[in-house]
């Protein structure tokens, strides 16, 4: 398998904890990617529409493109239970990474804002509405922190992923001022090999 990447995405991120927690990471080659809002990258678009990372190719030639769905491909590939299959826990997990992918989204925006858009062009009604966002679905993890306990699937892996991205790219938040539960567990699943082995250069 090969997958289309960059080292500071959180979707990739996701993706290889989810490679990596299956034992499947050895099979998949990283493609170096040029993948960007406004300039999209010819590589990838020859294999999907979307031209996006993650993207990934998998052994029979297929590509697959968004974090969800290839996280679930990997789980089903390596007969995982990171997606569990009925009841609560399901719609539990799911509805975490619903959360949590949102929270990305919109951090990401913030940073195309931030790093794409001319100055000049930069609303500060949408940076503030994005990082309301953010802080609403801190809040939740706040709250629900007990709860995740020592779940390891795929909300609790979008949430460190989350969590892991916010520390890089929006350190003077300080997050975890405000959410030190979330922030005690969040340091305890940070330790996962898993978690450690895809942890992104700094800067």
């Amino acid at each position: 398998m090969k997958l289309f990447h960059s080292p500071f995405s959180p979707f990739v991120r996701k993706v290889m904890v989810v490679a990596h927690e299956l034992g499947l990471a050895g099979r998949i080659a990283l493609l170096p990617s040029a993948a960007h809002p406004t300039q999209r990258d010819g590589s990838i678009l020859a294999h999907h529409p979307l031209g996006q990372v993650p993207t990934l190719i998998d052994d029979d030639g297929h590509a697959r493109a968004d974090s969800r769905v290839i996280c679930e491909y990997l789980d089903a590939l390596g007969a995982g239970d990171l997606f569990p299959k009925a009841g609560e826990a399901r719609w539990t997990a799911l509805d975490d990474q619903s959360t949590a992918d949102g929270m990305l989204d919109a951090a990401l925006l913030i940073r195309y804002e931030l790093t794409v858009r001319p100055e000049t062009e930069r609303s500060e009604a949408w940076i503030a509405g994005q990082t309301a966002k953010i802080e609403g679905a801190l809040g939740r993890f706040e709250v629900q922190a007990a709860s995740l306990g020592a779940r390891v699937d795929i909300g609790t892996i979008a949430i460190g992923c989350g969590l892991g991205y916010l520390d890089l790219r929006f350190a003077e938040m300080d997050w975890r001022t405000g959410a030190p539960a979330l922030a005690t567990w969040s340091e305890r699943f940070a330790q996962r090999p898993s978690m450690i082995a895809t942890r992104p250069p700094q800067g």
